[in-house]
């Protein structure tokens, strides 16, 4: 996905570009808040990160080989914010493009209900990242169930994707939803087993090699427990 968004002439590597700013905008916005910028700032920042990217034609300089795209992308935002700091806001220098679409008060509202926490700007851009790969992958499952008119099915049991119900619970579901217990379980396990594919199908956008995979999935657990 990166490799395409570098070559921005085909409608596939503008629908690749678009899914990357909607995948990292969050975790970069927050990490310019975690740096101290007031949510005006930071808005202003991230959108002329976004559009300095496509200036400048940064993510031609994408080589798998070199390591994480994540860590290619932080680096290039800690280099604009070291030289945006004694200019005038960058989102004036936008080269014409029209930089990402940002909900300012969504941002700032998810930014607001962070836990308090210690964690340093870089960490808090990992967790981020692992949270928003998390909440893509449940919206790309909803949206399957929805389409094969199981939208209902999938709102009852996704509560189910990160922990095991009792008997009991298996009961209830399965008087709610005219099912036998059996059936009910035998949902939540495609369920889980459908999510995991999900996730190792978007972690896999971004990374050179299928090995890579699972050591994105290791990073991005480790991301959510520190």
């Amino acid at each position: 996905m990166v490799l395409a968004a570098a070559g921005r002439t085909s409608r596939d590597a503008q629908a690749a570009l678009a899914k990357l700013c909607e995948t990292y905008w969050y975790p970069l916005y927050a990490f310019v808040r975690r740096q101290g910028s007031d949510p005006h700032a930071a808005q202003d920042l991230t959108q002329a990160f976004f559009a300095r990217l496509l200036e400048k034609d940064y993510l031609d300089s994408v080589d798998p080989s070199r390591g994480k795209f994540r860590s290619f992308l932080l680096a290039c935002l800690k280099h604009f914010l070291s030289n945006e700091r004694d200019r005038e806001r960058a989102i004036k220098r936008g080269g014409g493009k029209a930089p990402i679409s940002i909900d300012a008060a969504a941002a700032e509202d998810r930014y607001a209900h962070e836990p308090v926490d210690r964690l340093t700007p870089e960490r808090f851009f990992e967790r981020r990242w692992a949270m928003t790969l998390l909440d893509e992958t449940l919206a790309a499952l909803q949206a399957e169930h929805v389409a094969k008119g199981r939208g209902d099915l999938f709102d009852r049991l996704k509560v189910y994707l990160t922990g095991a119900p009792d008997a009991a619970a298996y009961s209830a579901v399965a008087t709610e939803l005219g099912m036998t217990e059996a059936a009910v379980k035998k949902a939540v396990q495609r369920l889980r087993g459908r999510y995991r594919e999900l996730l190792r199908e978007q972690i896999a956008q971004t990374v050179a090699t299928p090995a890579e995979v699972d050591e994105e999935v290791r990073e991005l657990f480790a991301a959510l427990a520190n």
